[in-house]
């Protein structure tokens, strides 16, 4: 594969914008993940050519419907995304770590992959000759900042190697793209949530987390005072956002933020969990962790006016679907359903 190769494919894609949005091949990296699978099943059921790709170290390939063209692989393996970047119109970047606790112990880790990763990618795009990309980043590159909600403007402030590895791969990527013509759209994605998000062992997303230990009649753990907020946007709000970034013209090179546009503290996110679920559980605070930022919500009017983006999910119904949705909360008592 050559650079003028590349070049040539490009520019016979981009003549006149021939292709057809309402039936594009698609490569999605991390496809078998939380994000990455919703994302792809949609995408396959609209009637698009969907490929996946994932390395399967968190991912789970069962939860991706059979029309989407899974292969395992990694996205340092450049010869293999030549192979899958073959007359792909459009590739969602969502192949990532993300365990900020844990991108504290292995900073070097998390460079690799999600910055060395998303180079490697952005190279095989550029010789292959794609047309566009949309990378999902992180509303954690924002860090602590004084106004909220926090604009696509604000200066970044990450707290954390994750947050640092998704600001870089945000630069890598409009950089590589604005050189070898490739349109790049950043979205920066808050706390989503929603049936089959990965619970691991340690480090668990809140919302399944909270969901879990309530339902188990456990502790609820909330950290530092509770008075913390964040913004949760519910899965189908998120794919609807990521759906439209590979239609919509006129948003190369942008950075879009994509959360519900309100934002709710830990307090109030644990009595609200605790009425969906409708058990008793005991919630105690631990005063000595980081809870990071103080607040973050998104200020999401760029992604309204650029994306016709408007999220449709309230949070109290959000739980309630993914408390009811998600089989891994129905717990078997005497052979029947707990709820």
């Amino acid at each position: 594969m050559t650079r003028n190769s590349g070049a040539k494919a490009r520019e016979s894609r981009l003549e006149g914008l021939c292709y057809n949005p309402k039936s594009m091949r698609i490569l999605i990296t991390g496809a078998a993940g939380f994000l990455g699978s919703a994302l792809a099943n949609t995408l396959a059921g609209e009637g698009h050519t969907v490929r996946g790709v994932d390395n399967l170290s968190t991912g789970n390939p069962e939860s991706l419907v059979p029309e989407v063209h899974f292969t395992r692989g990694d996205v340092k393996d450049r010869p293999k995304l030549w192979t899958l970047l073959q007359d792909v119109d459009c590739v969602y970047h969502l192949a990532a770590r993300v365990l900020v606790p844990e991108s504290l112990l292995y900073p070097g880790d998390y460079n690799d992959v999600n910055v060395g990763g998303t180079v490697t990618l952005m190279e095989a795009m550029r010789d292959v000759g794609v047309r566009r990309v949309v990378l999902i980043s992180s509303g954690a590159v924002y860090g602590n900042q004084h106004h909220q909600p926090v604009r696509e403007s604000f200066t970044p402030d990450p707290r954390s190697p994750y947050a640092v590895s998704k600001l870089a791969a945000e630069y890598y990527v409009r950089t590589i793209g604005s050189q070898w013509g490739i349109e790049t759209v950043c979205l920066r994605v808050f706390n989503a949530y929603g049936p089959g998000q990965q619970i691991p062992p340690v480090h668990a997303p809140v919302i399944p987390n909270f969901l879990q230990q309530a339902l188990q009649q456990g502790t609820l753990v909330i950290q530092g005072d509770g008075l913390q907020t964040r913004d949760f946007i519910y899965i189908d709000d998120v794919v609807k956002a990521m759906v439209a970034a590979s239609k919509m013209p006129e948003i190369n090179g942008l950075t879009i933020n994509i959360g519900s546009g309100n934002d709710i503290s830990m307090r109030e996110l644990v009595k609200q969990v605790l009425e969906v679920t409708g058990k008793p559980a005991q919630v105690i605070y631990n005063p000595r962790s980081d809870s990071g930022p103080g607040r973050l919500c998104a200020d999401i009017r760029l992604a309204k006016d650029k994306l016709r983006f408007t999220p449709s999910v309230k949070l109290k119904d959000g739980l309630r679907m993914t408390f009811q949705k998600d089989p891994r909360f129905s717990l078997p008592v005497n052979g029947k359903p707990s709820k």
